[in-house]
């Protein structure tokens, strides 16, 4: 299922062992600039690997090197000690689907209103967006606002946005596929969190998607993906990562 999970930026270099994906307009986006291995790296080509992406980046004015490795493989305990010792951070990713039929259906709450981000409410979005995306600096929000109109843009992308007593609560980006849904970057604001935004958020892709299977990444060692299980999204695969920010 990670074939079908979308990848922001474009392989400007690839080679048999690894794909560079480069998204020139957010050169902040971790996410959007990284290597993804297309076998597992011994431990010489991974350093290798390191050092030409590091290089590349370091020409760019990027301070990170991002490394995503091949669906349901584990990396060695050789990777393993070469990260810890390099400053590294790595991880599991979790892929999940679900068909909309299945998803656990909820008591919706009249005081909690979805909406698609339109021309109309495209301020209102764009300050949600921004609040969020500060959370990780001025200048990331600053970048990112070039994503969120190039996504606003694009009819493979569905924004939406959630109101709590009228006041602006979370958001959700939703990928469409041929076949599939996904859904990116589902955040809720902490003073509205388990109100049950997350999951109206959640409802409203499933009834207009309907025909789609839905798709989404977790966090390996997070909890919502507790949540994601009793929802009744199946388990379809997992991904180690590696991130270096220096």
């Amino acid at each position: 299922m990670f074939e079908h999970i979308f990848y922001r930026g474009k392989i400007i270099f690839e080679n048999e062992l690894f794909k560079h994906y480069h998204t020139a307009e957010m050169l902040l986006l971790y996410d959007g600039n990284f290597l993804q291995f297309k076998r597992m790296p011994s431990l010489e080509e991974c350093e290798k690997a390191v050092e030409y992406l590091k290089e590349f980046h370091q020409k760019n004015g990027q301070e990170h090197i991002k490394l995503l490795f091949p669906e349901n493989e584990k990396i060695t305990g050789e990777l393993e000690r070469y990260f810890k010792q390099s400053g590294f951070e790595s991880g599991l990713m979790e892929v999940y689907h679900i068909l909309p039929s299945q998803f656990l259906n909820i008591v919706k709450k009249p005081n909690i209103v979805i909406q698609k981000v339109t021309i109309d409410n495209w301020g209102q979005f764009t300050k949600l967006a921004y609040e969020i995306d500060a959370e990780i600096s001025e200048d990331f929000a600053m970048h990112k606002k070039v994503i969120h109109e190039k996504n606003f843009k694009s009819p493979k992308f569905m924004q939406l946005i959630a109101f709590y007593d009228g006041k602006l609560a979370g958001t959700v980006d939703v990928i469409l596929g041929e076949d599939t849904a996904e859904i990116d970057g589902l955040v809720v604001l902490p003073s509205y969190r388990n109100k049950g935004i997350g999951s109206h958020l959640q409802q409203f892709v499933m009834e207009e998607c309907a025909d789609k299977r839905v798709i989404l990444v977790a966090d390996g060692e997070d909890t919502p993906k507790e949540m994601y299980k009793k929802q009744n999204y199946q388990y379809a695969g997992f991904k180690y990562e590696a991130l270096l920010v220096y």
